[in-house]
């Protein structure tokens, strides 16, 4: 077994320790191959990164071991690698990793970064998210196939209010839709406007969409989970390698190939031969920056004709101002 091995990854060299260290059993990729793998898919991923505080998701034994979420940059940070500094909703703050070339996503798969959650905003400012991320997640009693349909409804709004989305496979049942914003809406400006998107589709597809908070409310729906919009709250960034036995990739998609698509057909293997045929089919996506105005007239209409007020944030974060009680209607009832 070989105890390193170096590859070139543009003008750097990246060391990989135990390169045949098997990280998916079930398959029986190695360390080598993830790292090939980002390799192949390299600006693609770096695209979704590039200049994002990026929290690792560390599997540094493989999917079957222990992981961890790291946050703060490791202490082995090479010079090279730039970071943000990141302000936490408990007022505690960090500086991440921003990736800014292929080499650092490829370091950070020697240390077992299988996914990245890149944050919603740039290096240069991280007050102010530059995309508006939908996360359409299918409940018990639901699946892709929902999730898709949902996908697509959303597109739909989203062209009626002159905005264009972006879909791709979360890498598991769900599917995530970004929009890239101007950077000129705080976190709460843009989360407001996820809960009015997310509360036009409820009102369209009642019987199948849902905005509940609380699990207990949702039903066999697909949620549209509107706080993923909330600071300190990311989505595994496209391309990344999910901590699943069949290592599957959060796969960027065109509309139109949404209603045929299948989470199962992009994993660690089949990835780079799709990427080395279409390229990155976001590319695009960096070059449009919209404004929210027409979002946050719904959101508008939404208190002023129906009433409507704030919904519950996610337990970590401080209590919000107009923030409804953070307890579940049951325990509610009971006290």
């Amino acid at each position: 077994m070989a105890r390193s091995v170096e590859l070139s990854v543009g003008e750097r060299v990246v060391r990989l320790s135990n390169p045949d260290k098997v990280y998916f059993p079930a398959r029986g990729f190695t360390k080598l191959d993830l790292a090939r793998y980002y390799l192949g898919v390299g600006e693609g991923v770096l695209r979704a990164l590039r200049d994002r505080p990026t929290t690792l998701e560390r599997y540094p034994d493989g999917v079957e071991g222990e992981s961890f979420f790291q946050k703060r940059a490791p202490r082995n940070l090479p010079p090279w690698i730039p970071t943000g500094h990141i302000s936490f909703p408990s007022g505690r703050s960090a500086d991440e990793i921003c990736p800014t070339e292929v080499a650092a996503v490829v370091w950070a798969a020697n240390l077992g970064c299988l996914t990245f959650h890149p944050w919603p905003v740039r290096r240069t400012d991280t007050e102010r998210p530059d995309e508006l991320r939908v996360d359409l997640d299918p409940q018990p009693g639901t699946d892709y196939e929902d999730a898709r349909w949902a996908a697509q409804r959303l597109g739909e709004l989203l062209g009626e209010l002159g905005l264009t989305g972006w879909p791709k496979t979360s890498g598991g049942r769900g599917v995530h839709v970004s929009v890239p914003i101007e950077p000129l809406w705080s976190f709460t400006e843009v989360r407001r406007a996820a809960i009015a998107l997310a509360r036009e589709l409820e009102r369209r597809a009642p019987e199948r969409i849902t905005t509940a908070w609380w699990k207990e409310q949702r039903g066999a729906k697909v949620f549209v989970d509107y706080n993923q919009t909330a600071r300190d709250r990311t989505i595994a960034s496209a391309y990344s390698v999910r901590p699943r036995p069949h290592a599957p990739v959060s796969a960027p998609l065109r509309w139109e190939e949404l209603a045929d698509a299948r989470p199962e057909d992009f994993d660690l293997a089949t990835m780079p031969d799709r990427y080395a045929r279409l390229g990155d089919v976001h590319a695009g996506m960096d070059r449009l920056a919209h404004r929210l105005d027409s979002v946050l007239e719904l959101a508008d209409r939404d208190e002023r004709e129906h009433r409507l007020e704030d919904l519950p944030y996610p337990p970590v974060h401080p209590k919000m101002p107009g923030e409804p009680k953070r307890v579940s209607p049951s325990r509610a009832k009971r006290s």
